[in-house]
């Protein structure tokens, strides 16, 4: 059961730390604030950080991760164009990115407590990306 739940929790995480390196992608061409930008930047910087991690603790258990769902994924492109269409602006990036943490906080969190019998590195880690989630939707506020 520990195993068991220590690897679905890695793999929702890393699930998630995709779809955030994604969705940081996907704004940071159109970012027009030169702080926004280096704070998108430090973001994806520690995003990939944490990918990495993660992806060597699945290695260790001969487990290859999870990519975000192909619904998740296109739904969150989707919305992104559509809103930056209509507004290109900084504020809607901020828009974007604070609801895109807003989710993957709750996500996590919700995997955190289904998978109590994870091991305790394997909740370090969700808890440490639920942290850096949190931490950019703060330091994102004042565009909003």
């Amino acid at each position: 059961m520990i195993e068991q739940d220590t690897v679905r929790l890695l793999r929702e995480c890393d699930a998630g730390v995709r779809m955030g390196v994604s969705s940081i992608d996907d704004v940071l061409p159109r970012v027009q604030d030169i702080q926004l930008r280096r704070q998108l930047r430090q973001s994806k910087a520690e995003h990939e950080k944490l990918k990495t991690e993660l992806q060597q603790a699945l290695e260790r258990f001969h487990d290859e991760g999870k990519e975000p769902g192909i619904m998740a994924k296109t739904m969150s492109a989707f919305k992104t164009n559509l809103e930056l269409t209509v507004d290109p602006s900084d504020h809607t990036i901020a828009d974007l990115m604070t609801d895109g943490c807003n989710m993957g906080v709750k996500s996590l969190s919700k995997y955190l407590n289904q998978y109590k019998a994870a091991d305790e590195s394997a909740k370090d880690v969700c808890k440490r990306l639920i942290h850096l989630e949190e931490q950019l939707a703060h330091s994102i506020r004042g565009y909003l």
